[in-house]
């Protein structure tokens, strides 16, 4: 079950990305990192960039991507895979902050920063939602939703 190894570089780069820099976006572009760009969007609950880690067999990310929605057994499956460093970012999204000091610890302060990185993003998201048009687009949502349960 050994995961993809990641350059430093290559998780800056997504750091950069998950920031909306578009430096990072186009260096994972143009370097054969589609999986990285995935998991952002795979975080923010786009079901085809979910599908596209499952479907490539980029088990460890996919597994980031639910850990981060604290889901346990994708933890788990972290632990096992000794994807640690994936787990520890998760859990610090999370709030851990004993994940934090370990990675700072263990001289990965690159994932510490990307935890931070999506961190933000996902308030950003939140924030989006709670603003009177996001509110008014997830009631609409809702409905829209309601109504095909009941066709």
């Amino acid at each position: 079950m050994a995961s993809k190894h990641y350059s430093t570089h290559a998780i800056d780069m997504l750091t950069r990305h998950c920031l909306n820099d578009t430096f990072g976006f186009n260096w994972l572009m143009n370097n054969g990192y589609p999986e990285l760009l995935a998991i952002i969007d795979a975080v923010r609950d786009d079901k085809k960039a979910f599908k596209f880690l499952m479907n490539g067999k980029h088990y460890v990310l996919a597994a980031f991507v639910n850990a981060i929605w604290e889901d346990q057994a994708a933890f788990k499956f972290l632990m096992d895979a000794k994807a640690f460093e994936w787990a520890a970012c998760a859990n610090i999204i999370n709030g851990d902050e004993q994940a934090e000091l370990a990675l700072k610890k263990a001289n990965k302060e690159h994932f510490v920063l990307l935890a931070h990185a999506i961190q933000s993003r996902i308030h950003e998201d939140g924030d989006r939602n709670m603003s009177p048009w996001g509110v008014m687009k997830n009631l609409l949502n809702i409905k829209e939703a309601l109504k095909k349960t009941k066709e």
